[in-house]
């Protein structure tokens, strides 16, 4: 259990690291990487470091965001299982980014990352079509942020995380709902209040729990969307 928990959430992680029930072992387009380990909390790494990684999710939810100077926090976006992030242009991180739940990762040396583009012409394509899809959310984002209504805001917050997590009617929300405010740029008051309002016009349901969310009227919330 000590080597289990030295190895989760490691700044330097070793070039195996140790399960439970024994040793990990990596398929070939992840020799280049490291698996790591991150329980719920977990700083992956703080704006203002080094960039000398970068990072792809295997299973749980990872936030990426900034600390504003008057003690705000803006999310600047969240991470499901495939995505890649902590790519940057700079010598340094913009953005802090932490284990939503419990994580893995698989964490790319920033020096390797010609090489695997080279030796490995289909990992690097994903690792491009990544960059791309980041910068496509990142806009998306900033038009959320600028010009919709707390509602469409909303809106469009569920039917992205249903087309990228489950691609399904029904939701899981691996974050808090204090969370979804800091994306949304809401309090979480007024994120409460639009749950409810949404569950009362019977556009979505939400259980007991409120951490599962069934998108009862996909193009009701397709037109607040827009």
């Amino acid at each position: 259990m000590q080597i289990l928990n030295a190895v989760r959430g490691s700044r330097i992680p070793p070039v195996v690291a140790l399960h439970a029930n024994g040793l990990t072992t990596r398929p070939a387009n992840e020799m280049q990487g490291t698996r790591r380990f991150f329980q719920q909390g977990d700083e992956i790494f703080a704006e203002g470091e080094p960039y000398t990684a970068f990072y792809k999710v295997v299973s749980g939810t990872v936030r990426v965001g900034k600390l504003l100077i008057d003690g705000r926090r803006q999310i600047d976006a969240f991470h499901f299982p495939g995505d890649v992030f902590g790519l940057e242009s700079s010598d340094r991180h913009r953005f802090t980014s932490e284990a939503v739940d419990d994580v893995e990762v698989i964490a790319y040396r920033r020096s390797t990352f010609a090489t695997i583009v080279r030796e490995n012409p289909a990992f690097g394509e994903q690792l491009m079509s990544s960059m791309v899809t980041n910068l496509d959310r990142a806009h998306d984002h900033m038009v959320l942020l600028g010009r919709k209504t707390a509602v469409e805001r909303m809106a469009s917050f569920l039917l992205d995380l249903a087309r990228r997590t489950s691609r399904s009617d029904r939701v899981e929300l691996s974050m808090q709902r204090t969370d979804i405010a800091d994306y949304l740029g809401l309090t979480i008051e007024t994120v409460s209040r639009l749950l409810t309002q949404l569950a009362r016009d019977g556009l979505i349901r939400l259980t007991k729990a409120g951490r599962t969310i069934v998108l009862a009227d996909k193009a009701g919330l397709q037109t607040l969307r827009s």
